[in-house]
């Protein structure tokens, strides 16, 4: 198949990408490299079934004709920066739900009707059934950042009854692994490196998440685009468990070897609209054979150690 891959140089988007010219397919790139990086493209570039646009979704009037050619969209381009949707409000709106409903038209024009969305567990906001299925009732939106996802999912599951398209939803809890740039152990990481003396840590600590490792997350996303055939299909992916944040933190440190003092800003969140207890029901994707590989603690070390081993991502980001 030719797939067409939205923020192919991002974190997952590259991983993805890589995945599928080895797995046979052709792939179309396109990232604007607001956050993504070039470096991740490097084996891509050189393979003859990959071909990269440099452009940026919300231009609508040019996107069409980039989509040409292609059998179905993995749609993994976002706002990457969560927690900083309040200082900068319009910014989710944009890249999260305009650029979704700019994807869906540039398919529409072009006769493309499958595609696969990357969207988030902060859409069930603070969660009334944990660990939350998928069908879980949506309480009331606690981060912009969780708004717009939702937002965009609604349009593909409207465009998937108006226009025939089929869909595959992917809510993930958050991914680590190669390649990660953003999120907790970076940040940690990036300020032990600064001053191994010193963690400073928003929130108390006691902040429980669940994370997978980005080659799990992108096994589950295969197999489920493989064995299921609805109309609109929702999966919740993670893995059977949870963390603290102390937790991490333990892990982060034992692998850096660093014995810091630890200081907490206080209060159950780290930022408005954290949540301060995410931990998704996977009942569904694992009933399907999917099994991850990886436990939260062994995905956190995997992320040290690719950090360590490339000093350029974190140098980038100062």
């Amino acid at each position: 198949m030719s797939i067409l891959v939205n923020g192919c140089a991002g974190f997952i988007g590259s991983n993805l990408t890589n995945r599928l010219l080895f797995n046979g397919h052709s792939v179309i790139g396109i990232d604007n490299f607001s956050t993504g990086k070039r470096k991740f493209l490097n084996r891509a570039l050189n393979h003859p079934q990959f071909r990269l646009i440099e452009g940026d979704l919300l231009d609508a009037d040019r996107l069409a004709p980039c989509f040409k050619g292609a059998d179905c969209v993995m749609h993994l381009a976002a706002n990457a920066d969560v927690r900083f949707g309040a200082a900068h409000p319009r910014k989710d709106l944009e890249q999260n739900t305009i650029a979704t409903h700019n994807v869906l038209e540039a398919m529409r024009a072009n006769g493309i009707n499958r595609i696969a969305f990357s969207s988030t567990g902060s859409v069930y906001g603070e969660a009334s059934v944990i660990p939350t299925p998928e069908d879980a009732p949506f309480p009331i939106q606690t981060s912009l950042y969780g708004a717009s996802k939702l937002a965009a999912e609604g349009l593909i599951a409207a465009y998937c009854e108006s226009f025939g398209f089929q869909s595959w939803i992917f809510r993930f809890v958050s991914i680590l692994g190669e390649r990660y740039t953003h999120g907790h152990v970076f940040d940690f990481y990036r300020q032990l490196k600064q001053d191994p003396a010193l963690l400073r840590v928003l929130g108390n600590g006691r902040q429980r998440k669940s994370y997978l490792y980005v080659q799990d997350c992108i096994d589950a996303m295969l197999l489920v685009m493989e064995r299921t055939s609805d109309k609109v299909n929702i999966f919740n992916l993670g893995v059977n468990a949870y963390c603290e944040v102390n937790d991490s933190i333990g892990w982060i440190c034992k692998a850096m070897g660093v014995t810091p003092h630890i200081e907490y800003g206080g209060g159950d969140r780290g930022w408005v609209g954290d949540n301060p207890f995410i931990y998704l029901d996977t009942a569904r994707v694992c009933a399907l054979g999917w099994t991850p590989s990886l436990s939260i603690q062994e995905g956190v070390i995997k992320t040290v150690e690719f950090l360590q081993a490339n000093e350029w991502v974190t140098e980038a980001r100062e």
